[in-house]
């Protein structure tokens, strides 16, 4: 990759001579992104009991939302809102902390959009509610575009080419979809296109969805990431918010509605903006339980993990803590400091324990005498002397007893903890009889 070619898809400019890099550089500019970060996450269980879903942390360092913040940096949208509702206090403190870098003099900003019942005295009924009640914060901006985005996703997406594509179909409204195995289609936005890849139907979360066409065990499932033209916005908002019978949510009533009333609404298709394929397939996670969130963590420790972390061309952006470096310590025997195939972030120390296949965020001090393997450690954890975890996730800021064990009887953990349908285990401090949530 050139000098030139890699600056473009970073987001730092176009590459010379390019008139499509340049069409995509000045779409983006153009563009106002606004992220949906209010969800409660429920799916998660105890593990957003304090936080918003959006703010769960992810892959060692980051946070769920880091993700969508970073497609918009690399893909050149830097005006960014996010609308938060629950639990917002971790989410808005990292996001003050981690993406303050973006410099409002050059008309790049990210800012937060909690529920302030600016224009009614409701909080955030819906998706397309928490828009319209920013109304004013985008016509402030003026963009030409409107890209909204979950915030609760992992994934890696050129915004820019989705941008070109909506502009290039002279579109109303693009959706992006992606590949979803039929056995899930219910939690999904569900849609049918015609040749042209317009949008003929789209049913939000379908009891029986329909098979993509020539295909019978997959559907093309909404990504909820829409780019609108955004007078057009405006106005259908508007339209949406005076409709008593609406529950003012763009999968389950604002993109039915205008598919019905013959507007161009598109399909855009992940694999034509993916910045990161597996085996020819585009990487998505929708990591909203504890089973999915468990191996999406434990996917990065592999040789060969589907999702890249150490892509230069495409940084994920967080808050970089100032930390030292991992330290593994004792080397005698029945007490060596060891990690194989894992991910140990900085801060941790392993004193004199044994870890496998596991993924340690930062600050995590194992005492002497432990095996943590197939686990998920959060950051701020103390596990004391002889602790044994299996297949566990453990959240922040638990101190693990010692003598603990965890994931080895399902049963005994029933009593205590967390267990999943697939027998993971999840221990909360609540559940330690520990009162952290203050930290959170």
């Amino acid at each position: 990759m050139s000098i030139d070619q890699g600056s473009a898809q970073i987001g730092y400019g176009p590459a010379k001579h390019d008139p499509q890099g340049l069409l995509m550089s000045q779409l983006a500019r153009d563009t106002l992104a606004i992220v949906l970060a209010g969800g409660r996450g429920s799916r998660l269980g105890p593990l957003t009991d304090w936080r918003a879903k959006p703010a769960v942390p992810f892959g060692g360092k980051f946070r769920i939302i880091d993700f969508s913040l970073s497609n918009c940096v690399n893909s050149g949208v830097r005006r960014i809102g996010i609308c938060t509702q629950y639990k917002a206090q971790s989410l808005i403190r990292h996001v003050q902390r981690g993406w303050s870098f973006l410099d409002g003099r050059f008309r790049e900003f990210v800012e937060l959009l909690p529920a302030q019942q600016r224009v009614t005295s409701d909080w955030y009924k819906g998706t397309a509610d928490a828009v319209y009640q920013n109304l004013d914060v985008l016509r402030r901006h003026a963009p030409e575009y409107v890209l909204i985005l979950a915030g609760d996703h992992v994934y890696k997406m050129d915004y820019a080419r989705l941008l070109a594509e909506h502009v290039g179909r002279e579109a109303d409204v693009s959706v992006g979809c992606v590949e979803v195995p039929i056995g899930i289609a219910s939690a999904y936005g569900v849609m049918a296109l015609d040749d042209e890849s317009r949008i003929v139907e789209f049913a939000e979360k379908p009891a029986q969805p329909k098979p993509a066409l020539g295909r019978q065990d997959v559907v093309l499932g909404s990504m909820g990431i829409y780019v609108f033209n955004a007078s057009f916005l405006f106005d259908e908002l508007i339209r949406d918010a005076a409709d008593s019978r609406s529950r003012h949510d763009f999968g389950g009533d604002v993109i039915p509605y205008l598919i019905s009333n013959g507007n161009r609404v598109f399909a855009h298709r992940f694999v034509d903006s993916c910045v990161n394929m597996v085996e020819g397939r585009p990487y998505w996670r929708d990591v909203g339980t504890i089973d999915a969130y468990w191996e999406a963590n434990l996917d990065l420790a592999h040789v060969t993990p589907d999702l890249n972390l150490y892509d230069d061309a495409w940084p994920i952006w967080t808050y970089q803590e100032q930390l030292p470096p991992a330290k593994f310590v004792f080397e005698t025997e029945g007490r060596r400091g060891v990690a194989f195939d894992s991910l140990v972030s900085g801060g941790c120390i392993i004193s004199g324990s044994l870890v496998r296949r596991s993924l340690l965020f930062s600050n995590v001090h194992v005492h002497s005498y432990c095996s943590i393997e197939d686990s998920v450690v959060l950051p701020d954890v103390e596990v004391h002397r002889h602790v044994v975890l299996k297949n566990c996730v453990v959240d922040r800021y638990c101190a693990l007893p010692p003598g603990l064990e965890a994931g080895v009887d399902p049963v005994e953990d029933r009593k205590r903890f967390f267990v999943t349908d697939r027998g993971v285990t999840l221990i909360t401090p609540e559940m330690l009889g520990q009162d952290m949530h203050h930290l959170r």
